[in-house]
C-alpha cells in the first residue's frame, strides 16, 4: 500500500485535522482517526439518495437539504448534481476542510457545487445549528461522525441522544427525512429514532467485498 503524504495539518477548537494524499486519493483525518477519503463515494451519494427517495413524490422537486458536514465533498457535490434539490447548506465547523474546498486540493470534487447558486456553506457547528437555528429544511444528511456509536469528539455524541433527535425532528419540515450515515449497523440507534417519534425507521447498506457494510439510517418526521 502506498504511504500517506501530509499536505495540510491544522490544530482548531474540536482537536488535529489532517488532509493526505495516498496515491490519487485524499484522506481526512480528525484527531487521529480516519474519517473519509475520496476511493469510492458509494456510501455519501447513497446519504443524499435515499433521503431524496424518502420523500414524498411531491416533495422531491425544489426540496431543501442539509448536508452536515463537508468531508471530502461527496455528498455536496452529488446533491449538486441532481436538479430536485432546491437548496443545498452544508453545516462545516472546520475551517481547514473549508479550506481545502475553496483554495485547495478537494476543489477537484466540489469546485462546481460550490459555484451551484442553490449552494451555501456555513461555517458552524452542525449540533449547535440544530440546536438554535430557526431554519427548517425537507431532509438533513448528517455525516459527521463514523456513526452513532463511534464519534469524532465526545461532544458530537449529544447529537444521536433524545435531545439531539428531537433538534433534528425541529429542523425537518413535516414528511421531512433524517439520514444519518454511519461506518456500521447500529441497531441501538434505530430504536433511538422509532423513541423520539420518527417514523419509517429503516437502514440501507452499501454492499462490500469483506467485513462490515456502510449503511445509512433513516427515519421520517410525521406530517
Amino acid at each position: 500500500m502506498t504511504s500517506p503524504v501530509t499536505l495540510d495539518r491544522r490544530d482548531g477548537p474540536h482537536g488535529e485535522v489532517v488532509l493526505r494524499r495516498r496515491a490519487e486519493h485524499f484522506e481526512i483525518i480528525a484527531n487521529g482517526t480516519f474519517l473519509m477519503d475520496t476511493s469510492d463515494g458509494r456510501s455519501e451519494r447513497l446519504l443524499v439518495d435515499a433521503a431524496l427517495a424518502a420523500l414524498p413524490e411531491e416533495s422531491r422537486s425544489g426540496a431543501s437539504v442539509l448536508v452536515g458536514g463537508l468531508g471530502v465533498g461527496f455528498s455536496l457535490a452529488h446533491a449538486a448534481a441532481d436538479p430536485r434539490w432546491g437548496r443545498i447548506v452544508v453545516a462545516e465547523r472546520e475551517d481547514a476542510i473549508i479550506d481545502w474546498h475553496r483554495e485547495g486540493p478537494l476543489s477537484a470534487v466540489s469546485g462546481s457545487a460550490l459555484a451551484d447558486p442553490r449552494t451555501v456553506i456555513l461555517h458552524t457547528d452542525l449540533v449547535t445549528h440544530l440546536r438554535t437555528s430557526p431554519d427548517t429544511y425537507d431532509a438533513l444528511c448528517l455525516d459527521i461522525d463514523n456513526g452513532p456509536d463511534w464519534t469524532v469528539t465526545e461532544d458530537n455524541e449529544s447529537l444521536y441522544s433524545a435531545e439531539g433527535l428531537a433538534a433534528c425532528a425541529a429542523r425537518l419540515n413535516p414528511g421531512g427525512v433524517l439520514a444519518v450515515w454511519s461506518a456500521q449497523p447500529s441497531a441501538d440507534f434505530e430504536d433511538s429514532l422509532r423513541n423520539a417519534g420518527f417514523s419509517g425507521v429503516r437502514t440501507e447498506e452499501v454492499p462490500v467485498a469483506r467485513g462490515v457494510p456502510d449503511v445509512v439510517h433513516l427515519g421520517i418526521r410525521p406530517r
